[in-house]
């Protein structure tokens, strides 16, 4: 087995558990460990052979144990018997139709189910109602559910990692490309396609349903997740690959303005017949004229300008995540821990900042030229005050100034809060500005078109943060931002070393802004503008 079949496995492992109530350390756990596993530069067969996986961070006996059954054997017993009691296709077409994981399980062993067609019959068949628990309404929800089956969106948004990481594991697996909300970098994915070139689809069509990831078909080119998120098949000739390929990244909106559209192997090629310029797709939101700008790219991003270590809710230490961004090429980084108002987790008080400090200074010494900066993520008071004191900041080289609690603030007051913030003269950029988490908390009351004005006066740039339940700036608020001519910061908000990849996840937010490397402060050579000492 090679290392992503590997991790596949664990990832499938970890979302029956999850589906299952387990204890949520255990799928965290086992999604680490396909993380670690599937970015492994070793064959992690050989290393479970050997009895050395264990060393691999994150892979501790148990999750060894499981590794070492499935090279043995070919299966873990237990990742088979609870396929076997959840039903897969049950549980991702009820969690399509709405139903919890439970009551999918309930209504399958009632019905004596265990395919989603045979599931589709019984209610065609009018035998749902003969479950206990199922009255007419529960009825006619699933009736209706099942009725808009074949338009395929799921029933919430995606975050894009996951959207990613899912429509690039199939397409990988078939030979394809994603497409979708994922390849235009959507913060919340509802389609997900993947696009394929072939003169004859069935045999795709064939290998596509009997992918790990699909536990159910919704039509002959959809299939359906065990977490109830359909995925589009778009099987094209190879000389329409890249019409097709337009077509199915969408958005809607962006293709038809350019309809109808040209047969053509490449996207570029159907730019070049429509006479236009090519068009990233971070820029096909909405229907796009004109000559795009030469948007900001991932490796000009010289430093990470805000993570976290072990002083606060981070998995690593000062030096481990120094190393780490270094062998990313990075020149610097900044560590900016929480200060105590965060409340949920450990903060540094003025003592501990001084204390990381001595520890930065000699990490410092052992990893020049590479520098790591002395900086905090400061809580905002609800009266706009600063979480340290003044002399504290001072000593610092960046300071992210940050709302946690209060998200729900009236506007005037929220807009108040963070002005004061960003008077201070510590402040060097504003934090996940609209603190929102995506699906579960919406964007708070703050003013930005007040905050662009003061952020501007006071040389304050903003976070587009690159965790996936944030990406906060949006995109959207971006392209706010530069109109008013404010300075735009890439940074990840990483708490572990594999944090530090959410910076692709920034860098397309902002290039859906349409953000250029002049835009961003931590492109250029050197330490940024705002560093301060």
């Amino acid at each position: 087995m090679d290392n992503a079949q590997i991790a596949d496995r664990l990832d499938a492992f970890a979302t029956l558990l999850e589906l299952a109530d387990a204890n949520p350390y255990q799928p965290r756990a086992y999604r680490r460990a396909a993380e670690t596993i599937r970015s492994a530069p070793v064959p992690i067969e050989q290393l479970v052979r050997e009895g050395r996986v264990s060393r691999l961070r994150g892979i501790g006996p148990g999750i060894a144990g499981r590794l070492k059954e499935l090279i043995e054997t070919g299966e873990i017993a237990e990742l088979r018997e609870l396929e076997s009691e959840l039903v897969p296709g049950i549980v991702g077409l009820g969690r399509f139709l709405g139903l919890t994981t439970k009551r999918s399980v309930e209504i399958a062993k009632a019905l004596g189910v265990r395919t989603p067609d045979e599931f589709r019959e019984a209610v065609a068949a009018g035998r749902l109602r003969t479950v206990p628990g199922v009255g007419p309404k529960i009825e006619l929800r699933v009736k209706d559910a099942l009725a808009r089956e074949h338009a395929p969106a799921p029933p919430t948004g995606l975050l894009l990692n996951a959207a990613r990481e899912l429509t690039n594991a199939i397409a990988h697996a078939l030979g394809g490309e994603p497409a979708g909300d994922p390849r235009r970098w959507r913060d919340s994915c509802e389609r997900l396609a993947v696009v394929c070139a072939a003169h004859e689809p069935e045999p795709l069509r064939q290998r596509f349903q009997a992918l790990p990831q699909i536990v159910a078909m919704i039509d002959e080119h959809c299939g359906l997740t065990i977490e109830g998120i359909p995925i589009e098949l778009v099987v094209a000739p190879p000389e329409q690959f890249g019409t097709a390929l337009l077509r199915a990244t969408g958005s809607h909106a962006y293709v038809q303005a350019l309809e109808p559209l040209p047969a053509a192997p490449t996207e570029s090629a159907v730019y070049a017949q429509l006479g236009l310029p090519f068009v990233p797709p971070e820029l096909r939101e909405a229907p796009f004229r004109g000559q795009p700008p030469e948007l900001v790219r991932l490796q000009d991003i010289r430093g990470d300008l805000h993570c976290h270590t072990t002083w606060s809710d981070g998995r690593f230490s000062v030096e481990e995540m120094g190393r780490a961004a270094c062998d990313r090429g990075y020149d610097y980084i900044a560590i900016c821990d929480h200060t105590p108002a965060v409340g949920a987790v450990r903060g540094l008080t003025a003592d501990d900042v001084r204390r990381q400090g001595e520890e930065i200074a000699a990490a410092n010494e052992r990893l020049a030229p590479f520098r790591i900066l002395r900086g905090i993520e400061c809580d905002i008071l609800t009266d706009g005050r600063l979480d340290l004191p003044d002399d504290v900041l001072a000593e610092l080289e960046w300071v992210q100034a940050s709302v946690h609690g209060g998200q729900r603030m009236p506007r005037a007051e929220m807009t108040r809060r963070v002005e004061e913030a960003l008077r201070h003269p510590a402040v060097s950029c504003l934090s996940h500005p609209k603190g929102r988490i995506i699906g579960r908390r919406p964007e708070n009351a703050l003013d930005l078109d007040r905050i662009y004005e003061v952020a501007l006066e006071h040389d304050v740039a903003l976070e587009v943060n690159g965790l996936a339940p944030r990406l906060d700036l949006s995109g959207e608020h971006v392209r706010e931002a530069l109109a008013a001519g404010v300075k735009i910061v890439c940074s990840t908000d990483a708490h572990s070393v594999q944090g530090l990849d959410n910076m692709a996840l920034s860098v397309h937010t902002a290039r859906r802004g349409g953000a250029t490397a002049a835009d961003i402060i931590n492109t250029s050579p050197g330490l940024p503008a705002g560093v301060a000492g």
